[in-house]
């Protein structure tokens, strides 16, 4: 019993290197890529929030601004899905993700943490609604620290040139 518990756990360990960082990515790439289309097929908002972006995205021309996201959010969907240049991707993302955060999904007042956790929701209800990209956050960090997992373009290339 102890020999086929030990066996069936390696077999889950090893179809999870070629598969839970796949999830990820597709999940991610989806949501990435569809919000980069948005932004593409928009008009810049951007301007009406340039003032709550932090420093030093504040600074950036929010033409600039939203050129930056849009394409960051299109070709890291497409680099997730393939799994290219993952780790640069992804931090990319990550930092898009806590501008979005602090910028428009962050409540605009709150003055104890049961406040704040009123906006740790997926709808707007005068409160933020900072539980989605706080969920991406958390899928895309191991993604930065574990990498792309072995069904990726990254881990090909790698095993090709460093052996």
């Amino acid at each position: 019993m102890k020999n086929l518990l030990s066996g069936t756990l390696r077999g889950i360990d090893l179809l999870g290197l070629w598969l839970a960082m796949l999830s990820l990515r597709l999940l991610l790439a989806w949501d990435f890529f569809e919000s980069g289309l948005e932004k593409f097929n928009g008009h810049n908002w951007f301007e009406d929030i340039q003032d709550r972006f932090p420093f030093p995205f504040n600074v950036v021309p929010p033409d600039i601004s939203w050129q930056m996201a849009t394409w960051f959010e299109l070709l890291g969907g497409v680099a997730l899905l393939i799994g290219l240049g993952t780790r640069f991707f992804s931090a990319s993302l990550f930092i898009l993700t806590v501008v979005a955060i602090a910028s428009v999904h962050w409540p605009e007042s709150w003055n104890t943490l049961g406040e704040l956790m009123q906006g740790y929701v997926f709808t707007d209800q005068g409160y933020g609604n900072f539980k989605l990209p706080v969920l991406f956050l958390g899928m895309l960090l191991p993604l930065i620290l574990l990498g792309p997992g072995r069904l990726s373009l990254d881990h090909w290339l790698r095993r090709r040139w460093l052996g």
